[in-house]
């Protein structure tokens, strides 16, 4: 067998330790629970072990130039062509390498966006140097596809040379196609649309990318790792197929098309699907006969991770999605700053979105090693599953006629919809924690500030002549920020919000712990937590009851006070007028005595949170 710790000089000095001498110790802990019990999975249903072996034989994956930083991209997205083009300059003077511009209809918009006219276009460009160096991107809607043309037209009017430019032109009605959920031509019509488009722009001397393959449309409807990455492969091909039949040559048609994936706070699984994406196109090339080159691959922080509520905790989060895709070898990635979800960022958040990067490019020095998750046995797995899946996916997609085929077939959003449901019941059950959100919620605190704009009205995206299923974006927190909402709207029409009592039976140490989940449990759903001391004394139970106001009651205590006093504590609850109890823990088999007392629900982990406290509201709306 070999050791765990072979081959590595730094701890030469220690004992040897094989696997099993790991798992005696393991098993020890587990007290006779089965090892699966720490065996994680994917969405994809990938294993995730607790314990990996050093991956020998591999070699880093190819991704930036040696020792080169990304491109620190910031979002332009502001419909006042002069306040945008303002915040550009600020962006540029403070750090950052490049500029996504975000038009209105497209893809990451979310209600805002740039207008996509001559004008504004200019406007927005005003005074910035494109042949310094600054990387641009365009991200386009079906509405603001001309803005590529006058962003050409632009670089031509100032006399700059358009291969000095480094712009990418964001060319993507596929993506556009899945999120609207309609087109008004078939792929017959697109294909030569896109590359008439793409060798208008090379024409004129601009050196690309032009086209792009944007996994973020499935990121943002709630699918997998796998379905993301077998999403961008297809449109890639897909674009790649369509520009060499338009004529182009296949050496250089791949480098006219760049792929977008999202990155999210999932360290291990961020870092896998970035390192598989490299690797997944390196073998589409090598199947067209071309030695392979890397993909200019661009990240953006997740859209669905962002909260509302606490969104300071999206620093964290944006923070953590950063670190994985820089070290992943992303050649660009582009921070939403964390009020996005809230509406238009000010300067505060804008910065600190442009800081996050410039930190970990300059004080951690993350692009000074290559793919240093080379050799990782964990994220070497992962790498490699999520390859092997993802590669059969896309398989699948082009045995269906290619992209435009399998999302007409309904065949990626009946599986993004599968796991969609599944991501929202753990959401629900509160086993994918949302920190500020579905986990210690703090209803006291302050809102923060967001820029004073409207969200853009868009016309009608053409006639809806090929009709599909849409992949709707999402975010994860909203069904609980659903129920802070109406909490919010109680305190501003009655003072108060709903509240719960904490009828805290026994010792603190009989008590503490399942408190503090209640309290937790409720607040998530904006109904105030209030706490009181434990109780004996069953009048002293009702009085402190009528003496909070509360509508709803929380019994909370040991299953050993339980046994001893959870009956008679409900029915004192239910005489002081309470109509609604509820029980932190399991019921077991005393359920149905605890329900004959007055016990209407228990709170457990595990269970529905987001069920039980929608069914709170409703038990506390009825006369």
């Amino acid at each position: 067998m070999t050791s765990v710790t072979d081959d590595l000089p730094l701890a030469a000095e220690f004992p040897q330790s094989a696997q099993e001498d790991w798992r005696k110790l393991v098993d020890g802990v587990l007290k006779g629970a089965p090892f699966e019990k720490l065996v994680g999975k994917t969405y994809d249903g990938v294993k995730i072990e607790p314990l990996y072996r050093r991956a020998k034989g591999v070699a880093p994956v190819v991704g930036r130039p040696a020792a080169a930083p990304w491109q620190i991209m910031q979002r332009i997205d502001h419909p006042d062509a002069k306040i945008a083009n303002a915040q550009a300059l600020q962006d540029l003077e403070n750090g950052a390498t490049g500029l996504a511009l975000v038009f209105a209809g497209g893809n990451g918009s979310h209600g805002f966006g740039l207008e996509p006219s001559a004008e504004a276009v200019a406007t927005v460009l005003k005074d910035i140097h494109l042949d310094a160096g600054i990387g641009i991107e365009l991200q386009l809607g079906p509405q603001s596809r001309m803005a590529a043309i006058h962003v050409a037209e632009y670089v031509k009017s100032r006399g700059l040379d358009p291969a000095a430019c480094d712009i990418r032109f964001g060319l993507d009605p596929l993506a556009a196609c899945a999120v609207w959920g309609h087109s008004p031509y078939g792929w017959d019509e697109i294909a030569p649309a896109v590359t008439s488009g793409i060798k208008g722009l090379a024409g004129l001397g601009f050196r690309g990318p032009f086209a792009s393959a944007d996994g973020r449309v499935i990121h943002d409807a709630g699918g997998s790792e796998v379905q993301e990455l077998a999403f961008v492969l297809a449109c890639g091909v897909a674009y790649l197929r369509a520009t060499e039949t338009a004529g182009v040559p296949l050496d250089q048609a791949r480098g006219m098309i760049y792929a977008r994936l999202a990155a999210d706070a999932d360290q291990f699984l961020t870092m896998a699907k970035f390192r598989a994406l490299r690797l997944l196109w390196a073998r589409v090339e090598a199947a067209c006969g071309l030695d392979p080159k890397p993909l200019f691959v661009a990240a953006e922080t997740a859209w669905r991770m962002l909260t509302q509520r606490d969104p300071y905790v999206n620093m964290l989060r944006a923070t953590m999605a950063t670190f994985s895709a820089g070290l992943a070898g992303a050649n660009a990635i582009t921070v939403l700053p964390h009020t996005l979800a809230l509406g238009l960022p000010d300067p505060f958040a804008r910065r600190v979105a442009r800081n996050t990067q410039l930190l970990l490019l300059e004080e951690s020095n993350l692009a000074k090693v290559s793919d240093p998750a080379a050799g990782s046995g964990g994220i070497e797995t992962l790498t490699s599953e999520l390859c092997i899946a993802a590669w059969a996916l896309f398989q699948e997609t082009e045995k269906a006629g290619g992209i435009f085929a399998a999302l007409q077939q309904g065949l990626i959003q009946d599986k993004v919809a599968a796991t969609r449901k599944a991501r929202e019941a753990n959401i629900a059950k509160r086993r994918d924690v949302l920190t500020g959100a579905s986990e210690f919620p703090n209803l006291q605190e302050a809102g923060a500030k967001v820029l004073d704009a409207a969200p853009v009205a868009l016309a009608p995206y053409g006639e809806a002549k090929f009709k599909f299923a849409s992949l709707a974006p999402m975010r994860l927190a909203q069904p609980f920020e659903a129920l802070r909402d109406k909490s919010d709207a109680r305190l501003k029409a009655r003072g108060a919000r709903p509240s719960v009592f904490l009828a805290n039976l026994g010792t603190a140490a009989d008590f503490t712990g399942r408190a503090t989940f209640a309290k937790s449990f409720f607040e998530a759903g904006g109904i105030l937590a209030v706490d009181s001391e434990g109780f004996a004394d069953p009048g002293k139970l009702a009085a402190a009851f009528k003496a909070s106001g509360a509508e709803l009651a929380c019994l909370c205590s040991s299953d050993k006070v339980y046994a001893e006093r959870a009956e008679e504590a409900a029915k004192t609850l239910q005489g002081a007028g309470c109509k609604h109890i509820y029980l932190a823990g399991r019921p077991a088999e005393t359920e149905a005595s605890l329900r004959a007392a007055g016990i209407t629900g228990f709170i457990f982990a595990g269970g529905d949170a987001l069920a039980t406290l929608q069914d709170a509201y409703r038990r506390m709306e009825q006369p």
